[in-house]
């Protein structure tokens, strides 16, 4: 059972926003029927562009990852000022923003607009709120008062949603509330007072050590760049992520002589009923290579039937095991003081 005292250490209560998650993708189906997309619904588009930063384009990983087999264009996620050169009038432009005033996002807004791009934003406000009430641009306004990562699923349900209007997609409104009420029921098991708190025995296990996570390319790999990212910001801590089969031909090699930093290292490896066959091997294989290097592999599981709940099933759990690293770090899991020095410098100039 966890430590109630560790509590002290969240001072902005994100352990609220996390055990609240699901209601996020409630909500969020709300406001993707009820946003105005004004001309877009009817348009064609030959390619799709989300064009965020951090938390604000994560959504567009997981949508792209769920939707590969679905989507008959093109999509990318735009990570990076302006836009690729390839688009133009027949693309439509996500400008994704939780804050509105991500300089990145905002470049690409103003390179979309130059391009004639087909574009609608999603924001709390912002620059970026302002700027598209002022071109007659569609806006998707969503709550304000969060930290863009803690926010996914108001950033992920509404664009779902969306693409359905569209007809990028089929709906999937249905799948979003299930995945909803899943992780309603499985956050149970990680909160305080749990006695089988599977979450905080993991982030025991994590907690000031460097983590590699390994996982699937095809549906996984965006999970574990979440999974990374929030150890990273919540916890305060260096993580890494690859993706099976990509790093058996690269990094693999590099744990030959890992074996004098095996005590400070944990590999975490995400697996998912519909692994390819061969990726499920190579995942045996490697479990067996870099156990020998005396380095401590963590097999988790995605659980649920469909496909949608199973990716948050493994994002619901990177989170609290995130949060409770932070505990355990003594840290404040909220606050991204280098970022925002970070920022505060690129300001100056």
């Amino acid at each position: 059972m966890v430590d109630i005292s560790l509590r002290r250490f969240d001072r902005q209560n994100m352990y609220e926003k996390i055990v609240d998650f699901h209601k996020q993708l409630i909500d969020g189906i709300d406001i993707g029927y009820n946003s105005d997309l004004e001309n877009l619904e009817g348009a064609e588009f030959r390619n799709i562009i989300l064009a965020g930063m951090g938390g604000s384009a994560i959504s567009g990983d997981l949508i792209k990852s769920f939707l590969q087999c679905e989507l008959s264009i093109r999509f990318d996620v735009h990570r990076n000022y302006g836009l690729p050169l390839y688009s133009g009038k027949d693309s439509l432009v996500i400008c994704s923003s939780y804050s509105g005033n991500t300089e990145e996002t905002l470049s690409a807004y103003e390179t979309a607009l130059g391009k004639s791009c087909n574009v609608f934003c999603i924001t709390t406000g912002g620059e970026l709120c302002r700027r598209a009430k002022r071109d007659g641009k569609p806006v998707v306004v969503i709550p304000s008062g969060l930290m863009p990562r803690s926010a996914l699923g108001y950033s992920f349900a509404p664009l779902m949603v969306i693409f359905g209007r569209l007809g990028l997609c089929r709906d999937y409104s249905f799948e979003l509330e299930q995945t909803a009420k899943n992780l309603r029921h499985w956050g149970s098991r990680y909160q305080f007072g749990s006695s089988e708190n599977s979450a905080y025995d993991l982030a025991l296990k994590l907690a000031g050590k460097v983590i590699v996570i390994y996982s699937g390319s095809s549906n996984m790999g965006v999970v574990g760049y979440r999974f990374k990212t929030q150890i990273c910001e919540n916890a305060k801590q260096l993580a890494f992520c690859n993706v099976f089969p990509e790093f058996n031909h690269n990094e693999l090699v590099g744990w030959e002589l890992s074996v004098s930093h095996g005590e400070n290292m944990v590999v975490v490896i995400l697996r998912d009923k519909d692994d390819n066959e061969q990726i499920a091997r190579r995942m045996d294989i490697v479990l067996k290579i870099i156990s020998e290097k005396n380095v401590e592999v963590i097999e988790l599981y995605t659980q649920g039937d469909e496909l949608l709940t199973r990716l948050f099933s493994l994002i619901q759990l990177a989170d609290y095991t995130s949060f409770y690293m932070a505990l355990l770090n003594k840290v404040d899991p909220t606050p991204i003081r280098v970022i925002d020095y970070l920022k505060e410098r690129l300001a100056e100039n």
